[in-house]
């Protein structure tokens, strides 16, 4: 049987679609296989509606600084069912939107559950068809975007149902919206689901068990973070290791071991942002031979697995677990098995959290050079001293700045504060670029914006900060 396809990809989110049309792009013909919406978890219930919802809350919570800007306004309330309602409809729009794109793009979309088989010039593709029925696709390449799901840790209780224990879908659909929480996890997902509900007036408890939040981030962000969410009334139970979670007819329970003594939380909701499982089971992995590491497909620096004619990429093939990423690793991919020679597929990575304030980061911590015994320069600059955020009454955070201190290479940076998710970019395309601190130092950044503040970092580093 001669391949029907030259590439098939299975799962449509922000790593799926967007591999399919760069390979459409390419001359490739290609199908997408879906089991539930186009643009995957990312689209419909990740990265796009959780935005939606922190951007109300945003609005909600800033009604109480008016005064701050000599304006007022008195009675300000909110309806939560339209909260979540407009932040269903943006994915509903986003979905349709990649359905456009598949059609524009010549890309069949098979709706239905996939699994792998053995095959020729890559593995057969068996669909359990939406519709009913089965159908057998063979193609010259396949690439696996299906995802991850969120953990569950049932040997303890965390295990969600939808009512009282809350995974990360259950947090963007709820039937009403609970008076307290504990929310296990302080990473990207947990933060930013406590910042949404506390600006709406919840109690909220974030419980993690290593000794800071946010503890991928640099440890000074991550202790101006804790600070900045402390002083917006969300509480932390740090060091704490979950034993425990129960259920009872008004809530939840959760016990926890905090330097070898017994403690316990109840509130009504729990939210477990504990980390993700990658979708690899079911799928036939097993019996192709394809090597998994730490639950995650193996990868080379072309995404191809083990297997001929297998990829991998996205949440799938192992951290880090962002939309971004996958997208990079798709295009990188389709453009590899089209036959084009493809820079490496590591580049620069941000990680952006939307909570109130924004963190955003990209390439090395201060406490990672260490480890690496790195000689480095470090730069800060704070948003209290910039005029845009003075103007804008937005002076919370800064920005850091890490250089090598040999070559002069930017090799990380670090922010906390408004809008840094935008910002961070910049960062980024400088460490892409192999930026040193003279082409950083000799950029002319505008005025007046809290982009500035990126420079003056930079000055900082070798002793030219102008501002302080």
């Amino acid at each position: 049987m001669a391949a029907e396809f030259d590439l098939v990809v299975i799962g449509s989110g922000p790593g799926g679609y967007v591999a399919a049309i760069r390979a459409s792009q390419l001359g490739q013909k290609v199908a997408i296989v879906e089991r539930e919406n186009l643009g995957g978890i990312c689209l419909n219930w990740g990265c796009i509606p959780t935005k939606a919802l922190l951007k109300s809350g945003e609005k909600f919570e800033s009604l109480s600084h008016l005064k701050d800007y000599g304006l007022s306004a008195s009675g300000a309330t909110f309806d939560f069912d339209a909260i979540i309602q407009r932040s269903r409809g943006v994915a509903k729009q986003l979905n349709q939107g990649v359905g456009f794109l598949m059609k524009k793009n010549k890309i069949e979309v098979i709706e239905g559950e996939a699994k792998l088989e053995k095959g020729a010039a890559a593995p057969k593709v068996v669909v359990a068809l939406k519709a009913g029925g089965s159908r057998t696709i063979e193609a010259k390449s396949v690439m696996l975007a299906v995802g991850a799901r969120a953990r569950a840790l049932p040997q303890i209780g965390l295990e969600a149902d939808g009512d009282k224990i809350w995974a990360y879908r259950d947090a963007l659909a709820p039937k009403k919206l609970p008076k307290t929480f504990v929310v296990i996890g302080s990473g990207a997902i947990g933060i930013e689901f406590a910042s949404f509900y506390r600006a709406l007036g919840a109690e909220v408890t974030v419980v993690e068990a290593v000794d800071r939040i946010m503890p991928v981030e640099d440890e000074e962000v991550s202790k101006a973070a804790q600070k900045g969410f402390e002083k917006r009334g969300i509480k932390f139970k740090l060091g704490a290791k979950v034993t425990k979670v129960s259920k009872d007819s008004k809530g939840v329970k959760v016990e926890l071991e905090v330097n070898g003594k017994v403690e316990s939380l109840e509130a009504e909701v729990c939210i477990s942002a504990v980390g993700i499982t990658a979708n690899t089971d079911g799928i036939g992995l097993e019996a192709l031979g394809v090597e998994l590491e730490r639950g995650h497909i193996k990868t080379d620096s072309h995404c191809q697995t083990n297997v001929k004619g297998l990829y991998a990429i996205g949440d799938c093939a192992g951290a880090p677990w962002l939309a971004h990423k996958a997208s990079h690793e798709g295009i990188h991919a389709a453009e590899h098995i089209a036959g084009y020679k493809t820079p490496n597929v590591n580049s620069p990575i941000a990680g952006c959290t939307y909570a109130q304030p924004q963190v955003a980061s990209v390439g090395v911590t201060e406490q990672g050079a260490k480890a690496e015994k790195r000689e480095v320069k470090i730069g800060r600059f704070p948003f209290k001293v910039n005029g845009k955020a003075i103007a804008a009454g937005e002076t919370e955070g800064f920005v850091k700045v890490i250089f090598d201190a040999k070559t002069g290479a930017l090799i990380g940076a670090h922010m906390i504060g408004a809008d840094v998710t935008e910002m961070i970019q910049g960062y980024v395309t400088a460490i892409t670029m192999e930026a040193t601190e003279e082409d950083i130092h000799g950029i002319v950044y505008p005025h007046p914006t809290m982009s500035e503040a990126m420079h003056e970092a930079a000055l900082d580093a070798y002793g030219r900060v102008i501002h302080i």
